[in-house]
């Protein structure tokens, strides 16, 4: 028997573990840690030190502003005459813009007129050759002639035919017929005679003459041309310009009050402005209104006349109307820069004899652009701010024009610090600062300058 020997397998050794990755993940922690712990070393020993000391700063600057003069400018609230005014956008519109045209055709062999000249009604503008209508005339004419003899020569008969016929020498019947005979001949006189009359007519069209008075324009046709009844353009354009009219429109809602006025009888002034709406122009009156409104925009059109004298509108020119509706007079009225208008409404800075200023609420009127009307809440002769507004506030001091300014009280700004009633400016006691920017038993407000509050507040 063979002995079969089974070696033992040899195992191959593993390969070792990898190591734990903990020391990585303790390592990253402690980086945050410390990143951490620098952060907070900053905060505590650099940014809230700095912080803690902002509030004393700010409540310095605000001590400090409120306790500042503000320069200013001022105006006073006197009596006067406010006008009520409307205004809309026009057009120059002349009364009569005419194309001359010829009425009958022919050679034009003469022209006249030089372009520009200003020309009367029935001034000589040009001439159509007259020949054909004069051939005409001469014709007519002499028909005229033959048959005026051939009636007189037929009346003569008729009177003849009645003596004749009273004595029973002839029948009624050829009278009859003679008085038939004398009707046709004056019939034809007549005829004669019209025909006369439209040739003489004609004849009077060769000699072309100006149907208004105005300026005449660039020529449409030159000397020699055959003209006809057909031409568009005509020879020439005659506008009116004086008297000169201009439409404007007004808004529907305000076309009572003119009407109101023109049936009172009044003469309302108008004043035409230039396209920028600054230079007037002329002066004229309003004439008449349009009897409907467009609808289309909502307006009513108006025509008003101007005499032109110096051509100073010229026709289809743009300008800006300004009618005159009414005046208002004896009025309390202000500068318009000093209207503010904020969370009360319309009010004005008045300046007090202590050089402050106190916010009055107003009621305004009408304005002409430079001045407005005050119902109420004025008196004449107070003293109104007109410039520097926009940092001022109730009770702030302000140093008048032509005055030396105030000297600051003695007071320290940081002495408000911590007080809900303390000596600061007016401007804490009005919106009743403590010192911290923050109002005594109320929310958080900001302090004055950082925001622009509403005055009267």
């Amino acid at each position: 028997m063979s002995t079969q020997i089974t070696q033992p397998t040899q195992l191959k050794p593993s390969r070792p573990p990898p190591p734990p990755r903990k020391s990585k993940a303790r390592t990253r922690l402690l980086v945050f840690a410390l990143i951490f712990l620098g952060l907070g070393a900053l905060w505590f020993f650099v940014i809230q030190p700095r912080s803690g000391q902002k509030p004393q700063t700010a409540q310095f600057g605000r001590h400090a502003f409120m306790n500042s003069v503000m320069p200013v400018g001022t105006g006073v609230a006197e009596k006067g005459d406010i006008p009520i005014t409307l205004e809309g956008l026009g057009t120059v519109t002349p009364l009569a813009t005419v194309t001359v045209k010829t009425q009958l055709n022919g050679q034009l062999t003469q022209i006249v007129f030089t372009e520009g000249q200003l020309v009367k009604k029935g001034d000589f503008l040009a001439q159509i050759d007259p020949q054909i209508y004069l051939a005409q005339l001469e014709q007519y004419q002499g028909q005229l002639v033959r048959d005026q003899g051939l009636l007189d020569d037929a009346r003569l008969d008729l009177a003849r035919y009645k003596k004749l016929a009273s004595q029973d020498s002839i029948a009624f019947q050829q009278v009859d017929t003679q008085e038939a005979t004398v009707k046709q001949d004056e019939g034809n006189v007549l005829v004669d005679q019209a025909q006369i009359q439209t040739v003489k007519v004609d004849l009077g069209y060769c000699h072309i003459v100006s149907p208004v008075d105005g300026i005449v324009g660039i020529r449409q046709v030159d000397q020699g041309n055959y003209v006809q009844t057909s031409d568009a353009n005509g020879i020439v354009v005659i506008t009116q310009m004086q008297p000169m009219s201009v439409i404007f429109t007004v808004s529907e809602d305000k076309i009572s009050k003119v009407v109101k006025r023109l049936r009172d009888g009044a003469t309302l002034p108008v004043t035409a402005y230039d396209r920028t709406d600054t230079t007037a122009i002329a002066s004229g009156t309003l004439s008449t209104t349009d009897n409907q409104v467009d609808t289309s925009t909502g307006t009513v059109k108006l025509r008003a006349m101007f005499p032109n004298d110096k051509d100073e509108l010229f026709p289809q020119q743009f300008v800006n109307a300004r009618l005159l509706v009414d005046t208002l007079k004896d009025t309390i009225v202000v500068p318009t820069a000093a209207i503010q208008l904020g969370a009360p409404g319309s009010y004005v800075y008045v300046v007090n004899s202590d050089s402050t200023v106190s916010v009055r609420v107003v009621k305004t009127g009408p304005s002409d652009g430079q001045r407005t009307a005050i119902v109420s809440g004025l008196e004449s002769g107070e003293t109104v701010v007109t410039d520097g507004v926009d940092r001022l506030f109730d009770g702030a001091r302000v140093q008048l024009p032509g005055k030396q300014p105030l000297n600051d009280p003695p007071s320290k700004p940081h002495q408000g610090v911590g007080r809900s009633n303390g000596t600061g400016s007016p401007r804490e006691h009005h919106h009743n600062w403590n010192g911290n920017g923050n109002s005594s038993g109320g929310p958080q407000r900001k302090p004055p300058g950082a925001s622009n509050s509403e005055p009267g507040s």
